[in-house]
C-alpha cells in the first residue's frame, strides 16, 4: 500500500515520500524499507535514527528536527498503528458451509453465509446472524443467540440461553454460561442455588482464551458493548461491566459486583463481590479491590517485588510488629501524658505549685 493512501485510511499526516509501498509491519529495529514501524513510547527513540523502515507512525512531539525518513504523524500512533495493521493483514471470512460431522437440530434454520466447522454440536433453538464463523469442537446450548459476524474459535462452550451481540471474538476453550457459584448452607452441608439467569454479551466484546463467565442467579450476567477480556479471566454470576471496560489475564471477579464503563483492571486483579466501582476507574495489576470506588482514578495495592535478603528483613520485622506496638504503649505509659488534654493539666498543676 502507498503511504499516500496509508495516511489517508488513518487519518495521519505524511512527511516524506506519499509513493512509497509497504507490504507489512516490524519493530523499529527489526523493520525493512518495505515495512511500516510505529514509536508510540519515547524510551525508544534512540532507535529511531538506526532504524530502516520505510516509514514510522510517530507523534509531532516525538519527531526529530534532523529525521529524513517517511513518517506519518499522528496523536495516538498506537492507534493509528493498530488501524494499518488492519489494513495491511485484512481478516478474510471463511468459505461458508457446514461440515458433514456437525451435529445439529434438524429443524434449526442457519444462515447460508454461515460456516460451522468439524465436530461442532448446535442445540435446538439456536439462532445463528450472517457470517457467524463456528470453530472445531464448539458446543452451542439450546436457545443460544449469536450475532452477525461474530467468530468463536475451537472448543469454546456456550451454556444454553448465552446472548453473544455481533461481531464478538470468543477465543478456544472459553466457557460462557455455566452455574455461577452458588450454594446455601445448611446443618453442615451445602445446598445448590439453581441458577436461572442468563449471559449477554454485547456487540464488538473480544473475550480471551479459557475465560469463564458465569450466569446469573435470577438476574442476568451482562457485558457491555466493546469490553475487551484476556486469557484465563473469571467472572462469577450476576456481574456486570460496563461499555469499554479492558481486563486483562488472571483476574478474578466476584459475582453480583458492577463495574462501569471504561475502566481498567491490569493482571491478576481481585475484585470482592456486591460492591460497585464507578466509570473511568483503573486498577494496577495484582490490587485487591475489597470495596466500592466510588471515584475515578488509578488505584493500586500489593506489594512490589524486591531482593529477597531484603524482603526477609521486612517480613521478619512485620511479624514482631504487635511486639513493638505493646512495648511502645506501656513505654508512653511509663513517661507521662498521652493526650494533649492530659499535658495541660499537668502543666497548669506545676504553675499553681
Amino acid at each position: 500500500m502507498k503511504l499516500e493512501t496509508l495516511a489517508n485510511a488513518i487519518g495521519a499526516e505524511l512527511q516524506g515520500d506519499g509513493q512509497h509501498a509497504v507490504s507489512g509491519v516490524a519493530p523499529l529495529e527489526r523493520a525493512g524499507p518495505r515495512e511500516l514501524a510505529f514509536l508510540s513510547n519515547r524510551k525508544y527513540l534512540s532507535l529511531l535514527a538506526e532504524s530502516q523502515a520505510g516509514a514510522v507512525i510517530l507523534s509531532r512531539e516525538d519527531l526529530p528536527e534532523d529525521f529524513r525518513g517517511n513518517a506519518l504523524l499522528t496523536r495516538n500512533p498506537y492507534a493509528a498503528y493498530a488501524r494499518a495493521a488492519q489494513l495491511l493483514y485484512p481478516q478474510h471470512a471463511p468459505a461458508p458451509g457446514i461440515h458433514h460431522t456437525v451435529i445439529l437440530d434438524r429443524d434449526l434454520q442457519i444462515p447460508v453465509s454461515v460456516r460451522v466447522d468439524a465436530h461442532a454440536v448446535i442445540g435446538r433453538d439456536v439462532i445463528l446472524g450472517e457470517r457467524v464463523w463456528i470453530g472445531s469442537g464448539v458446543s452451542i446450548g439450546e436457545g443460544c443467540r449469536i450475532g452477525e459476524d461474530t467468530r468463536i474459535h475451537p472448543n469454546v462452550v456456550l451454556y444454553p440461553g448465552t446472548r453473544v451481540g455481533a461481531r464478538c471474538i470468543i477465543h478456544a476453550g472459553a466457557v460462557l454460561g455455566a452455574d455461577g457459584f452458588g450454594f446455601a448452607p445448611d446443618a453442615g452441608r451445602y445446598l445448590k442455588i439453581p441458577q436461572l439467569g442468563k449471559l449477554v454479551l454485547g456487540d464488538d466484546v473480544e473475550v480471551g482464551a479459557n475465560t469463564t463467565i458465569d450466569r446469573g442467579a435470577l438476574d442476568d450476567t451482562v457485558i457491555g458493548d466493546g469490553v475487551k477480556i484476556d486469557n484465563l479471566v473469571q467472572i462469577g454470576h450476576n456481574v456486570r461491566i460496563g461499555a469499554h471496560t479492558v481486563i486483562a489475564g488472571q483476574t478474578g471477579i466476584a459475582g453480583s459486583t458492577r463495574i462501569g464503563q471504561h475502566c481498567v483492571l491490569g493482571g491478576q486483579v481481585g475484585v470482592a463481590g456486591h460492591i460497585e466501582i464507578t466509570d473511568g476507574v483503573i486498577i494496577s495489576g495484582k490490587s485487591q479491590v475489597t470495596r466500592g470506588i466510588r471515584q475515578s482514578g488509578i488505584y493500586s495495592s500489593g506489594d512490589a517485588a524486591r531482593p529477597n535478603a531484603e524482603w526477609r528483613r521486612q517480613v521478619a520485622r512485620l511479624h514482631r510488629l504487635d511486639d513493638l506496638f505493646r512495648r511502645l504503649e506501656a513505654l508512653e505509659a511509663g513517661l507521662g501524658p498521652k493526650t494533649a488534654d492530659e499535658a495541660d493539666k499537668l502543666e497548669n498543676k506545676g504553675t499553681e505549685n
